[in-house]
């Protein structure tokens, strides 16, 4: 088992068969984002004290940009309910318990929905501090620089990570605008497409269908 910046990779075979499948769907940005998030979640968990189950957290790290890949990706789910679904159905190929994939389903499923996760189980909160720390920075003074370092060296950030990966969301996601209503996501479609109007949910309470 190899470990980076202190922190063991799982490395049983739902783990290395998780870490193949990822490898051979994903491009190389999106893993090793993932891994990233993984590790920065982790790192977190340590850090908290948390009691959480590295494998869960593991799974949902490396699934929770799957969504994005066109042979994962449907024409009218937000992409995290489309990879949280693909790692539920991966999950109970394996025989893996109803509780765990439902943690794993909800982990991904609320990744981009800031506010709630870190109330919610260890895994669920710690896969949110992960993407938040590699992609917006969030916690960034809590990580030591030794350990950014130990994670950035074992999977690099591409030389322009900040542009490709707000690329690699418009790509993903750019097919089906609408799902973007009410999350972050949808920024990432008015930056590309300055003429994109995005949901407002007061319009939708004042032209519903009720008369007041």
């Amino acid at each position: 088992m190899s470990t980076i910046a202190g922190i063991a990779i799982p490395d049983s075979q739902l783990a290395r068969e998780v870490t193949d499948l990822v490898r051979d769907t994903e491009t190389e940005l999106l893993y090793h984002h993932s891994r990233r998030v993984f590790l920065f979640g982790a790192l977190t968990g340590q850090q908290k004290k948390l009691d959480y189950d590295p494998e869960l957290l593991y799974v949902s790290a490396m699934f929770h940009d799957m969504g994005l890949m066109p042979g994962h990706s449907s024409p009218d789910k937000r992409f995290e309910v489309d990879g949280a679904n693909a790692a539920a159905d991966f999950l109970r190929r394996h025989g893996i318990a109803s509780d765990a994939i439902e943690t794993v389903w909800t982990s991904i499923a609320l990744h981009t929905t800031p506010g709630i996760p870190e109330f919610m189980r260890p895994e669920i909160a710690l896969l949110t501090a992960g993407v938040e720390m590699d992609v917006l920075g969030l916690g960034f003074p809590n990580v030591t620089n030794e350990d950014r370092a130990s994670v950035v060296k074992a999977h690099p950030r591409s030389a322009q990570f900040k542009q490709d990966i707000i690329e690699a969301f418009y790509q993903g996601i750019r097919h089906k605008p609408d799902t973007t209503f009410g999350n972050v996501k949808a920024d990432v479609i008015a930056l590309k497409e300055p003429h994109f109007h995005r949901g407002n949910f007061c319009s939708v309470i004042l032209n519903s269908a009720w008369p007041a």
